[in-house]
């Protein structure tokens, strides 16, 4: 029998025996090695055998001396993608672990060679740099020789696979895995330039990442990380899958603390001036505020490289708060379709002083909007519009009961915008910061477009921030990336818009964009004694008008603020010397709201009314309840009121010439606005300071008529009056 044949026929003797003798296969064996030391297949079946039995010290010795004595065999590489695989595999599984073992047990010179030469059998660019990555985690002196190129051959694959994001595959290993293994080698000596390079992918990818929106098959999430994701400090615990990487690999954990601990350490190769305990973003800002203040006296080459500390530190500090406000302020931007959507916030004029003495109004400079003396608006050139507004403290109003954590926010905010002032307070500065921002294409973001707007707003730059919503509208449409919580919210541009334009004096504008606004809206029921408290809380204080205030974008919260901005538009005109009974009637409609806060509103008109003699305002009866209000205008009908002329019925002649009982009361026009389910025991209401004395009969009869309406939800009311006399509002304020 040839030598082939004997290896052979002892193989083939141990695999019968195997199973129910292994011991006795495993002296053939051996016995066969003895014999043929050099017979690949007796080598190849001893490893089966102790692989099979899970014998990890046995297997691994005959591995090991199948790599070095038959390097050429294609079982061998084989049997070494399987444990490589295992080596990156993120499973916990026994078949798994005891591979991992097995690989254990080689000399370490064998498992840098092993996997050196496995990382030249892989094609896959993917593959091979996670190959590559495992020599790098278990041979640190490897980082010196394999390193750098392996980074750069992901970017370059990145660009190869023309990647749409930062967010993948090839930017994850190189940021995360390669980049940390580079920088903080001791040995490793890297340019400037490259390190500049290499800290703007890094921050690149980190800010995608977490500010990425989550979309349904990207994502999982359990319950726990679900109400994680409240906080916009735990962004980490969104579970993204990045295509071509596992769940456990796509994983990562407190992304603005390793960004900033690329920052650190780059800074430390660059020879920034960094302060070691300087740990925190706020810290970081205040460093650079001071970098800045004498980094023109340095030359040429330390002028660029604190330019460069100055812009990258800065601006990481920028994106992370704009992040973090607009994040709480939008939290649905950045939650999964599956998450329970919460209330997003808008930021506008405070209105608080609105039922204020129109005197004092008069007296405000309201962004170098000029009125004429009867109360009409001028438009002044976008020149005369106030830019100082960024250097004054404006104080942002805000129910704290409603957003717990609004002092966390509104601090994001301060620190965001500090950043972007001194990222644009020198040319150099701003030059560089613009270039990051398109390389970036940041025009892109939506979430950075919602900030940028707020922070101008909050300046005073409204003619900038017009512009500014006007683009965001069209950009909300285009990417159809806000959830759909019904019209209010995808018409919250609209809202800002008319709070801007108010602020700029334009009227009619800003009562065209909130009664578009409002015929989204659906009313709510009231709470009377809910009302009655929170006017006992309004603080009497009077401001100059220069607050701000954050709201809630739901009907609850809007729709008041909305009945107000109409208020505030109307509330000059009405009251200037020259008389205007229609804008007049649409405040004393309007003072309804929020009631009895705008009673000193009221009276002050009563006397306007009063001064004049008469007064004609024929939707009175449509739309006032009021039941002090009603009770005012019955008496200024009486002899102690000072008999005064009141015009409030359409078709009076009408009335007179038909009286009929009970619905025939009024003319046919008043039968659909008033609702006889509303009707209440109201109805037999008295009215009190002489109504029936002296009084015409139409005017008595309407007046009951109207008390019996008093019970009915006001803000249906009033909602009905901005949808139904809209075109008469923005006539009035032509």
């Amino acid at each position: 029998m040839s030598a082939q044949g004997d290896c052979e026929f002892l193989v083939k003797r141990a695999r019968e025996l195997v199973n129910e003798d292994p011991w006795a296969a495993k002296a053939w064996l051996i016995t066969a090695r003895t014999l043929y030391p050099s017979d690949f297949n007796i080598q190849y079946e001893m490893y089966i055998t102790e692989r099979n039995a899970e014998r990890t010290a046995s297997a691994g010795r005959l591995l090991y001396d199948m790599f070095v004595h038959f390097p050429e065999q294609p079982v061998v590489w084989q049997e070494i993608s399987i444990i490589t695989a295992a080596l990156r595999n993120d499973c916990q599984d026994k078949q798994t672990q005891f591979l991992r073992g097995l690989f254990e047990t080689l000399p370490g010179r064998v498992q840098c060679e092993m996997l050196l030469k496995a990382t030249e059998q892989c094609f896959n660019t993917l593959e091979k740099a996670e190959m590559l990555l495992l020599l790098l985690r278990r041979f640190p002196e490897s980082v010196v020789q394999h390193g750098v190129s392996l980074g750069e051959t992901l970017l370059e694959a990145e660009n190869i696979e023309d990647q749409e994001t930062p967010v993948n595959c090839f930017r994850k290993l190189f940021v995360c895995d390669v980049l940390p293994l580079v920088i903080h080698n001791p040995d490793m000596r890297l340019p400037a330039s490259l390190l500049h390079k290499y800290l703007h992918k890094a921050a690149e990818f980190y800010i995608a990442y977490v500010t990425k929106a989550p979309s349904a098959e990207s994502q999982h999430q359990g319950s726990q990380d679900a109400a994680n994701l409240k906080s916009p400090t735990k962004r980490s615990s969104q579970k993204y899958i990045i295509e071509g990487l596992t769940e456990k690999s796509s994983q990562i954990v407190d992304p603005w603390e390793r960004l900033l601990e690329i920052l650190s350490v780059v800074g430390v190769r660059c020879e920034w001036q960094i302060d070691k305990g300087s740990r925190t973003f706020v810290d970081i800002l205040h460093r650079m505020k001071e970098l800045c203040r004498y980094i023109s006296n340095f030359d040429n080459e330390a002028h660029l490289k604190y330019k460069n500390q100055v812009v990258y530190s800065t601006m990481l500090v920028f994106f992370k708060n704009a992040f973090q406000y607009v994040s709480m302020i939008q939290a649905p931007l950045f939650q999964g379709p599956s998450t329970p959507i919460q209330s997003t916030w808008i930021l506008l004029e405070d209105l608080s002083n609105v039922y204020s003495d129109v005197d004092a109004d008069r007296n405000k400079h309201i962004h170098k909007k000029r009125k004429l003396a009867d109360g009409r608006e001028k438009t002044m050139s976008s020149d005369d519009e106030d830019g100082s507004g960024k250097g004054r403290g404006r104080h942002i109003v805000i129910n704290k009961a409603e957003l717990p954590n609004s002092v966390e926010m509104l601090e994001s905010f301060k620190i965001a915008r500090e950043s972007w002032e001194l990222l644009h307070s020198q040319e150099t500065l701003e030059n560089e910061f613009t270039r990051i921002c398109l390389s970036w294409k940041t025009d892109s973001w939506l979430w950075m477009r919602i900030f940028l707007t707020d922070m101008i707003i909050y300046q005073g730059q409204y003619r900038k921030a017009i512009g500014s919503l006007q683009q965001l509208a069209s950009f909300q449409a285009l990417q159809q990336q806000v959830p759909a919580q019904g019209s209010l919210e995808q018409h919250r541009a609209l809202i800002q818009l008319a709070s801007c334009h108010f602020a700029l004096g334009e009227y009619r504008l800003t009562c065209e964009k909130v009664l578009e606004v409002i015929c989204y809206m659906v009313p709510q029921a009231q709470d009377p004694g809910r009302a009655l408290e929170e006017v006992a809380k309004v603080k009497k204080k009077y401001r100059k008008g220069t607050d701000l205030r954050l709201l809630a974008c739901t009907s609850k919260s809007i729709m008041p603020y909305c009945l107000q901005l109409v208020l505030a538009c109307f509330k000059l005109r009405a009251f200037t010397d020259n008389r205007d009974d229609l804008a007049l009637g649409h405040v004393i409609v309007l003072l309804q709201h929020d009631w009895p806060r705008g009673e000193s509103l009221f009276l002050k008109a009563v006397d306007k009314i009063c001064q004049e003699g008469n007064f004609q305002y024929e939707n009175f009866f449509n739309y006032v309840t009021n039941i002090d209000m009603l009770e005012e205008f019955a008496y200024l009908r009486t002899t102690e009121g000072g008999k005064i002329h009141l015009e409030l019925l359409p078709n009076q002649g009408l009335l007179i010439k038909n009286p009929s009982p009970s619905v025939g009361l009024l003319p046919q026009e008043f039968i659909p606005v008033l609702l006889p389910g509303l009707q209440t025991a109201d109805r037999h209401h008295t009215v009190t300071r002489g109504i029936t004395k002296g009084v015409k009969e139409d005017f008595r009869l309407a007046m009951e008529r109207q008390v019996s309406r008093c019970g009915e939800n006001l803000l249906t009311v009033l909602h009905r009056f901005c949808i139904n006399e809209k075109i008469i509002l923005i006539q009035t304020l032509a």
